[in-house]
C-alpha cells in the first residue's frame, strides 16, 4: 500500500478506490436499524434466537466478515460471549484487531445520540497517562460541568488517592477503572481525593445529567499578537451544532487570525459533526470536495456513503489549523484531521497520537442491545485513510492535569500559541507535566460511559 505524507503527522495510507454507486445509508432515528429492511429482527430474544440473528447480521454487514472466526454459537452460554468470539482477531497485517466493536443497552445509546445525555458521575481520570505504572500519580482530567461530580466540587487537577476504598496503586496495577462508570441512577462513587496538600472523601451518586459537547470557547492574544481562536469540542452530537456556530461567528466577528481546536478528549460520534465542524475551517477550500467516504464491506458496496464539506454562515477559509489531540481522540475526531488534510489544509497536531480508529459503526439494535459493529472505513477527499496507528503530532508535548483546560496556563494551548508566532514547536518545560509516554499494546483501560469511541454516518 502506498503512503501517502500527512504534513506534521503520520501518513495515512491510500486505499485502492472502489467503482461503486454511492447511496444514502439508512440509519433509524438514533436506535438502531429496525427500520432497515435488510436487517431483519432475530426471531425472538432467547439466547439462541439471538445468537443467529447476530452471526448473519455479522456474516453480512462486519466489515471484517471474511477474516472473522464463524464459532458454533453452541458452545457459547449467552449472546455477549457469542459476540465477542466473532471479532475479528487480527490475522490480516493490513488491519489490527477489532478493538472497537461493541454492544450497549439501547437506553444508553438513544440517550446518548438522541438526547445528549449520560448516565453517570462526570468524573473522568488521566488513567491512560499512567498504564502500567501504579506509582504515579492519578489525576482527575475532566468533569462534567452539569454531572454530579461537578455539583460536588470535583475539578481538573484533584489528585485521585482512592476510588470506593481501592488505592489509586492498585487501579492503575490492575488497570481496571470501572468503578467510574455507574449502571444505575443512585449508585454511588467514594472517591478520596487531595487538593493543595489538603485530603477529603466525597461520595458521587450517579444521575442522568445533559453533556456538555463543547466546554469551552475563547478568543486569546499571543505574544506577537495574534489572535486566535479557541474551541474545545468533546461530543460530535447534535447537541454541538449551536456552541459551535456561536464560536465561529464570535471567532469571524473578532478576525482571528488562526483557530485552536481541541479535541484531546473527543472520542468522536456522528460524521456530519465532525465534517461541520471542520467546514468552519475550511469555508470555500472545501467547496465541491468530500470530506470523507465511508466504504462498505463487498457485500454492502450500495450502502457507500460521502459527506461533502458544507459552507457554514460563519466559516473561516483557513489554510493552517491548530488541533490539541491525544490518545482520546479518536474515529469522528481523527476523522476532522484527515478530512482537513484531504483537501490540502495544513494541520498542525499538537499533543500526543491519537487513537488510530478510521473505520465506524451503521448500529443495529435487537432485544433492548445495540450493536456498533465496525462496518465500514473512512477515506478523505484524496482516497487516504487506515491510520491504525493513530497521528502523530507535529508538536509532542505532555499535558499537566493540575491546570485548568484551556488556559494560557495550558501547556498544548501554549504551544499552539507558540507555534502560531514562530512555526517553531516550543521547547516544553515545567516539573508537573505528565511525561509522554507510547501506548501499550493490548486492551485499553476501562473507559466511562461518555468517552465512547464513535463513528456514526448521519
Amino acid at each position: 500500500m502506498a503512503l501517502v505524507s500527512h504534513g506534521g503527522g503520520r501518513s495515512g495510507r491510500r486505499i485502492p478506490r472502489l467503482v461503486v454507486a454511492l447511496a444514502t445509508v439508512l440509519l433509524a432515528a438514533c436506535g438502531g436499524s429496525d427500520d432497515d429492511d435488510d436487517v431483519a429482527p432475530p426471531a425472538s430474544c432467547s439466547v439462541a434466537d439471538h445468537q443467529q440473528w447476530l452471526g448473519s447480521y455479522m456474516n453480512d454487514w462486519y466489515f471484517w466478515y471474511r477474516l472473522s472466526p464463524r464459532p458454533d454459537p453452541s458452545l457459547y452460554a449467552d449472546v455477549d460471549s457469542y459476540f465477542q468470539a466473532l471479532l475479528y482477531t487480527g490475522s490480516d497485517p493490513a488491519f489490527p484487531a477489532d478493538r472497537f466493536s461493541r454492544s450497549e443497552p439501547t437506553e444508553s445509546f438513544n440517550r446518548f445520540y438522541g438526547e445528549g445525555r449520560t448516565l453517570g458521575y462526570g468524573v473522568s481520570v488521566a488513567g491512560l497517562e499512567v498504564e502500567g505504572q501504579p506509582t504515579r500519580p492519578l489525576y482527575v482530567r475532566h468533569v462534567e460541568p452539569l454531572s454530579p461530580a461537578a455539583a460536588l466540587g470535583i475539578q481538573r487537577g484533584d489528585e485521585v488517592l482512592a476510588i470506593n476504598g481501592r488505592s489509586a496503586y492498585d487501579v492503575i496495577a490492575s488497570n481496571d477503572f470501572s468503578d467510574l462508570s455507574a449502571d444505575a441512577v443512585g449508585e454511588l462513587l467514594t472517591l478520596e481525593l487531595r487538593r493543595n496538600g489538603a485530603v477529603r472523601t466525597l461520595t458521587v451518586g450517579a444521575a442522568v445529567y445533559a453533556l456538555t459537547p463543547v466546554s469551552g470557547t475563547a478568543v486569546l492574544t499571543t505574544a506577537a499578537g495574534r489572535r486566535l481562536g479557541y474551541v474545545a469540542v468533546k461530543d460530535m452530537i447534535d447537541q454541538a451544532l449551536l456552541p459551535m456556530a456561536s464560536a465561529f461567528a464570535r471567532f469571524r466577528a473578532e478576525a482571528v487570525d488562526d483557530v485552536v481546536l481541541d479535541l484531546r478528549y473527543n472520542g468522536g460520534g456522528l460524521v456530519s459533526i465532525g465534517g461541520t465542524l471542520a467546514s468552519y475551517v475550511a469555508g470555500a477550500r472545501g467547496s465541491g470536495r468530500n470530506y470523507a467516504t465511508l466504504l462498505y464491506n463487498d457485500k454492502q458496496t450500495d450502502s457507500n456513503q460521502s459527506f461533502g464539506f458544507s459552507m457554514p454562515a460563519s466559516a473561516l477559509g483557513l489554510p493552517r489549523v491548530y488541533v490539541l489531540m491525544g490518545r482520546r481522540t479518536c474515529s469522528a475526531s481523527e476523522q476532522v484531521v484527515n478530512g482537513l488534510r484531504g483537501v490540502g489544509i495544513d494541520v498542525v497536531a499538537i499533543g500526543e497520537t491519537s487513537c488510530g480508529k478510521p473505520v465506524g459503526s451503521l448500529p443495529v439494535s435487537a432485544c433492548d442491545s445495540t450493536y456498533s459493529v465496525i462496518n465500514f472505513e473512512s477515506v478523505n477527499d484524496r482516497n487516504e485513510g487506515r491510520y491504525f496507528d493513530g497521528f502523530d503530532a507535529t508538536c509532542a508535548i505532555a499535558e499537566d492535569f493540575t491546570v485548568a483546560q484551556g488556559t494560557a496556563a495550558d501547556p498544548l494551548l501554549a504551544a499552539a500559541s507558540s507555534f502560531a508566532d514562530t512555526g517553531q514547536c516550543p521547547v516544553q518545560a515545567g516539573s508537573r507535566q505528565m511525561p509522554l509516554s507510547r501506548r501499550a499494546p493490548g486492551p485499553r483501560p476501562s473507559r466511562n460511559i461518555d468517552e465512547r469511541s464513535g463513528m456514526l454516518p448521519r
